[in-house]
């Protein structure tokens, strides 16, 4: 297969002007506060480019927490549209993971609340509003989170910020004539890192740690380094591995994560490129010369691109001396990792990634996952709290997909039967998964149940996500679940409903200690009716319904205070919520 080195300024056939890499700020402690606002950034030296971040114009600080502690952040949303924040990775409440139905009006402040739960790794935040997921991590809102535990401190490895511990995000964007981000767009021939073009970092001689994140909407990486020397792979997405793992080339796709390690210590005054060997993917990845499995399946804009199927250059690193107090070696024995065992399973579920369309257009169309759409109302799979599952993954499309699962981390037990590499050894919450091909993994769902709100599972490529190739399951207290069957119920009252503020729907529960005639009933702020919802006999017991923002012939309302009232048996119950557009 044909190899062309390449730097992305050649790429653009623009100087050759090195960059200085972005090293995002950090925010610590218990109590955070992101602001999600509009910018501007110059990209391109004396041109602005409009742009999204996060206590910026572009990108967010870095997270720093501490496993065990509780924290409370505030994210307040400054931007024109609405949004979300989610923290991909982390295992948190379906209330606090900030998914598409947990979403930020503008003007409004987001108050999640949860003890870090997770093994020290490297995690991430970023947008997820069902159908503008792409739009706002393209526009530049994303950043990282990185957890600190015992085990890891005790572990003789790099950690100081900016020093020898440095995060690298990986992103591919499409720039109009303008200079303006397209999205969506398969053209995505400007590579970035840390939002910086044809970055460049002064590295001492010494090992020094990198935190890599996959940040792009579609591509895939091959990493390696320019002259092929090896390095240590340390961590993945949800923390540090067993034992270091030594590799010529890491690949990572949309969402993934790696901790690796490179020892610079004998090259100092020398430079080194870290590189995507792009050349080395057979066809059916993104990045590869070709997308689908054949030749003639391609995607509108994909080619061509000199990023596809070429080698080019990531970040060049400039080794310059060592720090007064430098790590000289790479430790063999890292954590402890205990895989959950097959004989333990309560359930296994199997879902199929296909594409719409059939033939040489199948790239061009949306994506399924077991021959559905994602829904908002829909709820795909309901999870007994404490089960310990298998997935199987059957992909039958002609493109590799990273499948992502919120709440939990899980570790892959085959592909094609055939046990993962020591690179996906560890917790996972991303896996690729190869055109024709099955993965099976196992997870547990622990610690949080909640009937109402959902966690999501989705293909990665943003692309194929807001176009709808995601679905959503919540996790049931089957115990507790128990006490809500009829003969448990003993008032009448109507909950709070959730979300509150709300865009596009939200849930509101009900219970009824006796049998009736029931109406749940929608009114605007003057008094005027705008949508029923219930206006039927039921029996005691706990009942849900949802309100999408619509009146009663389906057109949407206009943001505001709205009440929802229960009526039964002469009684009543008003509550007040509050619907942004």
């Amino acid at each position: 297969m044909k190899r062309i080195i390449i730097s992305t300024l050649t790429l653009l056939s623009i100087s050759l002007t090195q960059n200085t890499l972005i090293i995002p700020d950090t925010l610590s402690g218990t109590d955070l506060n992101l602001t999600l606002q509009n910018g501007t950034f110059s990209f391109y030296e004396g041109i602005s480019t409009t742009t999204m971040g996060a206590n910026g114009n572009i990108l967010g600080p870095t997270l720093i927490m501490n496993n065990g502690d509780f924290v409370d952040i505030k994210v307040t949303n400054q931007l024109a549209d609405t949004t979300t924040i989610h923290w991909h990775g982390m295992h948190v409440s379906s209330e606090n993971d900030g998914g598409p139905h947990t979403t930020i009006a503008p003007g409004v402040t987001w108050n999640p609340k949860f003890s870090v739960l997770d093994k020290a790794g490297t995690y991430w935040y970023h947008p997820h509003l069902h159908e503008k997921t792409n739009l706002h991590v393209s526009k530049g809102i994303a950043g990282f989170i990185i957890v600190r535990d015992s085990e890891e401190a005790a572990l003789n490895l790099p950690r100081t910020y900016g020093i020898d511990d440095f995060p690298l995000v990986f992103q591919t964007k499409t720039f109009d004539s303008n200079k303006e981000i397209v999205v969506p767009s398969n053209a995505d021939s400007v590579l970035m890192v840390n939002a910086t073009i044809n970055a460049t970092l002064d590295v001492p001689a010494q090992v020094v740690r990198f935190r890599l994140l996959d940040g792009s909407s579609q591509r895939v990486f091959n990493i390696g380094l320019s002259d092929n020397r090896s390095f240590s792979q340390i961590g993945s997405d949800g923390g540090l591995l067993e034992s270091s793992n030594t590799v010529t080339r890491l690949q990572l796709a949309p969402g993934e994560r790696a901790e690796v390690l490179i020892d610079f210590s004998s090259m100092e005054g020398e430079t080194i490129s870290l590189m995507s060997y792009a050349s080395e993917f057979g066809n059916g990845i993104y990045g590869a010369t070709y997308p689908g499995m054949g030749t003639g399946i391609t995607m509108d804009g994909y080619n061509p691109n000199v990023l596809n199927g070429n080698d080019f250059s990531l970040i060049e690193f400039k080794v310059v001396s060592p720090t007064s107090n430098p790590i000289t070696s790479i430790p063999e024995t890292l954590v402890a990792v205990t895989p959950l065992l097959e004989s333990d399973v309560d359930t296994t579920r199997s879902f199929t990634l296909s594409a719409v369309a059939m033939g040489p257009n199948a790239l061009n169309g949306d994506f399924l996952i077991n021959g559905a759409s994602f829904k908002m109302d829909e709820i795909n799979e309901i999870i007994p709290l404490n089960n310990t599952e298998i997935w199987s993954i059957t992909n039958q499309s002609p493109i590799a997909h990273p499948f992502h699962i919120h709440d939990v981390q899980f570790y892959i037990l085959d592909r094609d039967g055939v046990k993962p590499s020591k690179a996906e050894a560890g917790r996972k919450d991303v896996v690729l998964v190869n055109p024709q091909e099955t993965v099976r993994f196992i997870t547990e769902f622990r610690d949080f149940a909640d009937d109402a709100v959902p966690y999501m599972y989705h293909c990665h490529m943003l692309t194929h996500e807001d176009q709808g190739m995601m679905g959503q399951f919540i996790v049931v207290d089957m115990l507790a679940s128990v006490d809500e069957f009829p003969l448990i119920a003993k008032e009448f009252s109507l909950h709070p409903s959730y979300p509150n503020p709300f865009n596009p729907k939200t849930i509101i529960k009900y219970e009824l200690s006796q049998p009736g005639l029931v109406a749940l009933t929608i009114y605007n702020i003057s008094g005027q009716e705008v949508a029923t919802l219930v206006k039927e006999s039921q029996s005691m017991g706990v009942y849900k319904s949802y309100w999408s923002g619509k009146n009663d012939i389906g057109r949407d309302m206009p943001s505001g205070i709205y009440f929802y009232t229960l009526k039964m048996n002469g009684e009543s119950r008003t509550r007040k919520m509050v619907l942004m557009r």
